[in-house]
């Protein structure tokens, strides 16, 4: 094909001055999509093009016509040998879309249709040879259940109406978080399929954003509870007893939402009600500003939170309350309303905490309960002076996070926030800490340096080994879809002077288009390799399709391949590459046509040099 079908942008004709979303301000649209299965285990891939002319649309049950393209996904998924459940994929058809208008007309039609769907134009699923096991959701509800408690948090199960229907999330909270203003997403049709869909690491994601106005109260773990197996757990019982609260009692009307929390190894039951309605303050529009004449600085908006009909009693583990003080960079009389919810110090909380709470955890049985507290007094050792005067010391063992590590069985690096999965800043994770002035509180620059806007004064985090394969098996993958992968490595492993900044090797992993030029923030950002792979895998979704050819006369390509070995490992030679090149940002590209190695520099990208294998030796 010397080009793609397109239609004409129905938002834009190209030209307006904001953009359009749609199509990228050229005022066309992509009639192309391309369905792509391919297995990591085999390097196996195998697509099918769709185009205008290949529709075969059917009547619906519901009225009108469309297109069904689950069938050929799951062919598509059996020529490549992946194991998979695939949602239902269709076109739907315009309505004015019939067997009896005219050829023309229906082909323009079917052309607008495939443009509707065709967001993203690729669509890839990365599966392996074989399923992993159903999940089970009375086993994982009980983990999820013995996990709350081995971390000193809730499970909260909630439902909320959705029209007639109730839909479901799985979560997990500080004790005295809000209730969330929007439905939290993902969410389910039913509580198995929301346990099915909702592994830890998901209930844990967002933890900070939903606790951010919780009260900070100190924590008191007791060591025996963690012996305490979790009492086994009737998730249709658990179901029932949701829906009977979002029904309501008797005479007292439907209610918009209902909870089952789990605290302290056992269930709290309650409804959803509408609260008290909240003004928050949001940003000025560009132009005049608006005022409200009690607002001066913002204006605002009206919202109607929900809240707990009742509220569990307090878990035994919740001590004294955080001591905080006023946030010094947002105090009312410094700070507009239009921007307080934007303070990088209190994340618009207008408090700061004095102690930080920090939890290390494998997030199977073993968890560590940390307390620094801003003012104690403890025993530093002097490392270095920085420009400015500033001098940095180092706290003992228990500051030092990446010391913890080993009582774990992981390393250093391994350690992560357990919301997000973000890695630890290295003076955090190392207890190095920069006075700003002498005699400066070496723990309170500590709780500063990990966030004094934490949820609850909380901070989890998880030591765990990412799970993710060889670069090899990502190295055939990219080969497979006809793409270039692109690995960013800087080794600082000579650079121990420098206790606040990163040290190690830092790596970093992505698939891009096969002409995609090194970019100068293509930088690398990961503690490991194996992170770096993990993060990879974990955004095909998102980055697959964004390889796709930005302009819609381009056709998508549709890569097939069979199955075929691993190609060489590049790891070592790409840890000597670093090695000889230390300080210094590699970018090493890998296509089927060869290996281009790249350097950042002071004054750019530099390509130094290009061929099938990697060099061994130095480059200038």
């Amino acid at each position: 094909m010397t080009g793609a079908p397109t239609v004409a942008c129905p938002a834009c004709d190209g030209t307006a001055p904001a953009g359009c979303h749609r199509c990228a301000r050229q005022g066309l649209r992509r009639a192309q999509l391309v369905l792509t299965v391919a297995n990591l285990d085999t390097g196996a891939v195998a697509s099918h093009e769709v185009l205008p002319a290949g529709l075969d649309p059917r009547p619906q049950p519901a009225g009108g016509w469309a297109v069904d393209l689950t069938p050929r996904v799951r062919e598509l998924a059996a020529e490549a040998g992946v194991a998979a459940t695939v949602d239902p994929v269709a076109v739907p058809m315009p309505t004015a879309w019939r067997p009896d208008v005219p050829a023309a007309e229906r082909q323009e039609l079917a052309a607008q249709a495939l443009a509707a769907a065709a967001r993203p134009a690729w669509r890839v699923w990365v599966g392996r040879s074989t399923a992993p096991p159903p999940v089970d959701p009375a086993q994982r509800l009980g983990r999820l259940c013995a996990l709350a408690d081995l971390l000193l948090l809730d499970l909260v199960v909630e439902a909320r109406r959705h029209g007639d229907a109730l839909r479901w999330a799985v979560r997990y909270e500080v004790p005295g978080s809000p209730v969330p203003d929007l439905p939290p997403e993902p969410s389910f049709a039913d509580l198995a399929a929301a346990l099915a869909g909702t592994d830890v690491v998901d209930a844990l994601t967002g933890l900070g954003e939903r606790g951010r106005h919780a009260p900070a109260r100190l924590l008191r773990p007791d060591p025996l509870r963690l012996l305490i197996p979790a009492a086994a757990v009737n998730v249709a019982r658990v179901a029932r007893r949701v829906r009977a609260d979002c029904a309501g009692r008797a005479g007292g009307g439907r209610l918009p939402g209902a909870q089952a929390v789990w605290r302290d190894g056992r269930w709290w039951h309650t409804g959803l009600r509408p609260g008290d309605p909240a003004h928050d303050p949001v940003r000025q529009p560009a132009g005049p500003r608006r005022t409200r004449s009690h607002r001066p600085d913002g204006i605002l908006r009206s919202r109607t939170p929900l809240r707990r009909a009742a509220e569990p009693p307090d878990p035994p583990w919740l001590g004294e309350p955080v001591p905080s003080q006023p946030c010094p960079a947002c105090r009312p009389a410094r700070r507009r309303v239009a921007w307080a919810l934007s303070c990088a110090t209190c994340a618009g909380t207008g408090r700061v905490h004095q102690a930080a709470l920090v939890t290390l955890t494998d997030l199977r049985c073993r968890a560590v309960h940390l307390a620094w507290r801003a003012g104690v007094p403890e025993p530093v050792s002097a490392v270095s002076v920085r420009p400015g005067g500033r001098s940095v010391v180092r706290l003992p063992d228990r500051y030092r996070l990446g010391a913890w590590a080993t009582v774990f069985g992981v390393r250093p690096e391994d350690l992560a926030e357990a919301d997000g999965g973000h890695a630890l800043p290295p003076d955090v994770r190392d207890g190095y800490v920069a006075l700003p002035w002498a005699g400066a509180d070496p723990v309170g620059e500590q709780v500063a340096a990990v966030g004094p806007a934490l949820p609850a004064a909380r901070l989890l985090i998880t030591a765990v080994r990412p799970d993710a394969p060889p670069l090899a098996e990502l190295l055939r993958l990219a080969h497979g879809l006809d793409l270039a992968l692109l690995v960013n490595v800087l080794d600082l492993r000579r650079h121990p002077a420098a206790p606040m900044r990163a040290h190690g090797v830092l790596w970093s992993v992505d698939l891009r288009a096969p002409a995609a030029p090194v970019r100068p923030d293509d930088l690398p950002d990961r503690p490991s390799l194996a992170a770096a792979v993990a993060h990879c895998l974990e955004c095909l979704d998102v980055t697959l399709p964004e390889t796709a050819p930005a302009d819609p006369r381009t056709p998508v390509p549709v890569p097939r391949s069979t199955p075929c070995p691993l190609p060489p490992d590049p790891v070592p030679g790409l840890r000597r590459l670093a090695a000889r090149h230390a300080g210094r940002p590699l970018s090493v590209r890998f296509t089927p046509a060869g290996r281009t190695v790249h350097r950042h520099d002071d004054d750019g990208v530099r390509l130094l040099a290009e061929g099938v294998d990697l060099p061994d030796r130095r480059l200038t």
